[in-house]
């Protein structure tokens, strides 16, 4: 009688390892997809765009968001970009009777143009890099 209750237990308990088990590779594979998926399109003009929480925000809408002009060739007016930036924070302030939600929103708007702009510069060093040859930068212990 007690092998009879043994190797039901251990039946059920590989029925319920082996549902667990399927469960988290069906989980696992789902999320490898959505990475892949990420990675290939998206909102941003680049793979690195969707790490950031400003990945939804377009361009467009962040400079809207602000009131600033788009960065004309990857340069843009960054003090005056930090003054609307401050200014608007500041106004939606929870503390002051602000709106956390908006607050939020103008966070994200600045990301999204710092990042755009970083992306032009780097992209721009790096072309200016390939024109001028590659030459490596070479740290020496004096």
């Amino acid at each position: 009688m007690a092998h009879r209750i043994i190797t039901q237990a251990v039946i059920v308990g590989a029925r319920v390892f082996g549902r667990a088990f399927a469960e988290a590779y069906r989980q696992a594979s789902a999320s490898s997809r959505y990475a892949q998926a990420s990675a290939r399109g998206g909102s941003g003009s680049s793979p690195f765009a969707n790490n950031f929480a400003s990945a939804g925000l377009t361009l467009d809408e962040a400079c809207k968001i602000l009131n600033v002009p788009p960065p004309q060739g990857g340069k843009a007016n960054l003090e005056n970009i930090m003054e609307r930036f401050k200014r608007l924070f500041d106004a939606n302030d929870p503390t002051k009777g602000g709106s956390f939600y908006l607050q939020s929103k103008i966070l994200r708007a600045r990301e999204r143009i710092e990042l755009e702009v970083k992306q032009a510069q780097e992209a721009a060093e790096t072309e200016a890099e390939l024109k001028q040859g590659w030459k490596p930068k070479v740290w020496k212990d004096r």
